[in-house]
């Protein structure tokens, strides 16, 4: 409705509160060994009695477990490093009032930062060459991405390369790519040949959920597990092919055990949205479809290797 739809500043102090407390948290997990590899028992693997691929998800488990006794072994001392995780944070820079009031200089270091986020990235439609949010990521010392998607061409493409990498600064510039798992194959080839030809470096990452959003009868937002690994697993091979590299992959999760998006080793289906969909913008792999599609990845990576 229109009164949903009218702008309230007070949301944004709301969303920079709840970013720190979430900050927080996290920083207080990866310090107590939340992360640690050393303990990949403690993992939640029920899910992995429904999946035809039970023994190979648990061998990819002991395989980590004996690879970090394996490293240690030849160090002679704890593999420390596997015990805490170094995470960093990513959002859109959509609201620029929000973001430039964010955005300042910092001792000892040339040039403006956003401090409201490691790695900003801009949105398809604010993807504009000659718009704002272009302008202001231009700007910036921090690494940033674009967002792409089946309406990109070449030149447009191209522009922006030029515009936010002017001087190939390798990881200054990645391109998330956003087609859905029918169209991937259709545009992901043209748009790596337009990058080849401007000579500029930039890094590929794959969003195999934003394109295989679907509404349901009952008019639920949901995506289809099968089409997100379809898609991610065609962007390997495309990759492989063409002679680049998936450099990473943008996935919209939770920890929590919601029923947003169907599929998996569960099987979840239409009639279990309704049971625990909790998100107000877009359906997310819960927590065991996350983990779930963590070893899809490991699996197509040692197909890909010939293992």
């Amino acid at each position: 409705t229109r009164e949903e739809r009218t702008p309230d500043p007070h949301r944004m102090l709301e969303a920079y509160s709840r970013s720190a407390l979430t900050l927080n948290f996290i920083r207080a997990l990866a310090e107590g060994g939340f992360a640690d590899l050393h303990h990949p028992e403690y993992w939640d693997l029920d899910f992995v009695q429904h999946s035809p691929l039970a023994d190979e998800y648990h061998a990819i488990v002991g395989a980590i477990a004996e690879a970090l006794r394996f490293m240690e072994t030849i160090s002679e001392a704890p593999l420390s490093s596997a015990e805490r995780v170094t995470f960093y944070t990513s959002h859109e820079a959509l609201l620029l009032p929000y973001e430039q009031a964010l955005t300042r200089t910092v001792p000892r270091r040339p040039g403006f930062y956003n401090l409201a986020t490691h790695f900003p990235w801009i949105g398809m439609r604010t993807a504009d060459p000659e718009g704002a949010h272009v302008e202001y990521a231009r700007g910036l010392r921090n690494p940033v991405a674009v967002k792409i998607g089946p309406a990109m061409t070449r030149s447009w493409l191209r522009d922006l390369i030029e515009r936010l990498n002017p001087d190939d600064v390798p990881g200054r510039l990645t391109l998330i790519t956003r087609f859905g798992a029918g169209r991937i194959g259709d545009h992901l080839p043209a748009l790596i040949d337009a990058v080849r030809a401007t000579g500029k470096t930039v890094l590929w990452v794959c969003d195999p959920m934003h394109g295989n959003t679907e509404t349901t009868d009952s008019g639920l937002k949901t995506r289809r597990f099968e089409n997100i690994l379809a898609e991610l697993e065609q962007a390997f091979d495309i990759h492989a092919a063409m002679g680049t590299t998936l450099g990473g992959v943008h996935f919209e999760l939770t920890g929590e055990d919601v029923t947003e998006c169907i599929g998996g080793a569960r099987g979840l289906d239409e009639a279990d949205l309704e049971r625990a969909y909790k998100s107000h913008v877009d359906p997310r792999l819960n927590g065991e479809q996350a983990l779930e599609m963590a070893f899809c990845i490991v699996r197509k990576r040692r197909q890909m290797r010939g293992g």
